[in-house]
């Protein structure tokens, strides 16, 4: 089994289109077209999980966090992310982060810290918008099975809006310039999907028949999907206090401490939350608006707690636990394609913060 395999499991369910502008999610080291002896899955890739990796027989590591974040000028080893590059490449090694792609999407970290919390996710708080656009091909029908292939191998549905003629003067060699009209059949296709997907059949189809398209473009659309984007808003049947919910949040997420603005009286049920993974204080204002009265997220600011003290019950856990469920979510989309592919969670990875 090639590593593409695998990866393609993974961008099926979190496409790498849906990452943020500013992210770096998709393959950092190495080939698809190596064939895959196991998978490592980690938080973060330090230069011991590419030697872990190594020592376990595995030449693939998934990662939430990218490896390469911020462009690398040289490898001369003296950082840690150079040597893990540096290692994961001597080794043969390949290392493939899915950062806020599994963030965005449907069943992703937000959605899985609402479930390993027992509640149930209505929406997302800020939809993915305009990363959508209309596709659109005039085609003409003598090489119109060969584009709708090109639709199937990018997943994607269409709809063939209608048929026309159009026509092509030709030069028929007449001394005094005159010309002949002949008519072609062509189909109009249309579809509504992600950015990425529509430059890449775009790109497909140029490539493929390069003389059989009329015309293929894009236009914007303001479609959006509420099931697809950042941070979950969901429910409990039954509410709890603010002390429990707390108490459970550091259970289930493994955290010895929580940071929290003042806690509401005891006679005041929750039954309402909001949860971002990772840095998500920029969205307490969405959980507002979602009639959130709880938060979870971590790496708040103190402003924040100034600002909302009076307003929702913040519960900031570290960063690391909140977001030590995307092993959880790796391991599940691997082996639900393949069952018996080795695949194993990281032994030595660790907080990289201590609390004393």
């Amino acid at each position: 089994m090639l590593n593409a395999a695998i990866i393609s499991a993974i961008e099926d369910f979190a496409p790498a289109s849906f990452q943020e502008s500013w992210d770096n999610t998709g393959l950092q080291v190495g080939s698809l077209r190596a064939e895959c002896t196991g998978v490592l899955l980690c938080v973060d890739v330090t230069p011991s999980i590419v030697d872990e990796a190594r020592n376990r027989g595995c030449n693939l590591i998934i990662s939430h966090h990218p490896l390469i974040f911020k462009g690398l000028k040289k490898l001369t080893g003296n950082t840690p992310v150079e040597e893990a590059v540096m290692r994961a490449i001597s080794y043969g090694i390949s290392v493939y982060s899915c950062h806020t792609a599994v963030d965005s999407t449907p069943g992703g970290v937000s959605y899985r810290m609402a479930r390993m919390l027992g509640a149930t996710p209505v929406r997302v708080l800020q939809p993915l918008r305009d990363r959508r656009v209309k596709l659109r091909a005039v085609v003409s029908d003598n090489v119109l099975h060969r584009v709708i292939t090109v639709f199937g191998q990018n997943n994607c549905p269409f709809t063939c809006v209608d048929s026309r003629s159009c026509s092509e003067v030709t030069d028929t060699n007449d001394p005094f310039g005159s010309t002949e009209t002949i008519s072609e059949k062509s189909t109009v296709i249309e579809t509504v999907i992600d950015k990425g997907v529509a430059a890449q059949i775009m790109a497909d189809i140029k490539d493929i028949v390069p003389d059989g398209i009329q015309s293929v473009c894009t236009v914007p659309t303001s479609d959006s999907d509420t099931t697809i984007g950042l941070g979950v808003f969901a429910t409990f049947e039954c509410g709890m206090t603010a002390r429990r919910l707390v108490e459970l949040v550091k259970k289930t997420f493994n955290s010895p401490v929580a940071r929290c603005t003042a806690i509401p009286p005891d006679d005041i049920k929750i039954n309402r939350i909001a949860m971002c993974g990772g840095s998500g204080s920029e969205f307490i204002s969405d959980a507002m608006r979602a009639g959130a009265q709880a938060f979870i997220t971590s790496d708040t600011r103190y402003h924040d707690f100034v600002d909302w003290q009076n307003e929702i019950l913040i519960i900031d856990i570290g960063h690391f636990e909140s977001e030590a469920c995307t092993k959880q979510i790796f391991y599940d989309v691997i082996r639900e394609k393949f069952p018996n592919f080795a695949c194993y969670y990281s032994e030595l990875e660790e907080n990289p913060i201590k609390y004393i």
